[in-house]
């Protein structure tokens, strides 16, 4: 059976989807772009504050469904540009212990949606 996970400390869908679906012990995000859920404005000043307001939408709605980053097993990364990479592999690397960091694969998309240049969606469990 499964659960809709939903949090005001993580941006609202803006599409027919749900910030995540819990299925069991195993959690799904939706990808999470930078937007700040208290003032639904991009967070896109840096590369660096993009990707942390990212990784801060993840951990809201992890917490909602009373998770952590060490109950991740498995990230998608999608960015605009390879180059980028190092500046957010190092944000997103501080939210995780490098002993038990979940795989991930990082693609390069030609677009992301609003033109951001960072999308980040988790699968956890518990």
């Amino acid at each position: 059976m499964k659960k809709i996970i939903h949090t005001k400390n993580a941006p609202a869908p803006i599409g027919p989807y749900n910030q995540a679906v819990l299925v069991d012990n195993t959690l799904y995000t939706s990808g999470q772009i930078a937007i700040n859920p208290e003032t639904n404005e991009l967070v896109i000043d840096s590369i660096e504050l993009e990707t942390k307001q990212v990784m801060e939408n993840l951990n809201a709605v992890l917490n909602a469904a009373n998770m952590t980053f060490e109950d991740v097993v498995k990230t998608s990364i999608f960015i605009s540009d390879m180059n980028n990479f190092a500046k957010i592999n190092d944000v997103y690397g501080s939210y995780f212990n490098n002993e038990t960091a979940p795989s991930r694969e990082t693609v390069e998309v030609a677009n992301l949606p609003k033109f951001v240049h960072v999308e980040i969606s988790m699968i956890a469990i518990k």
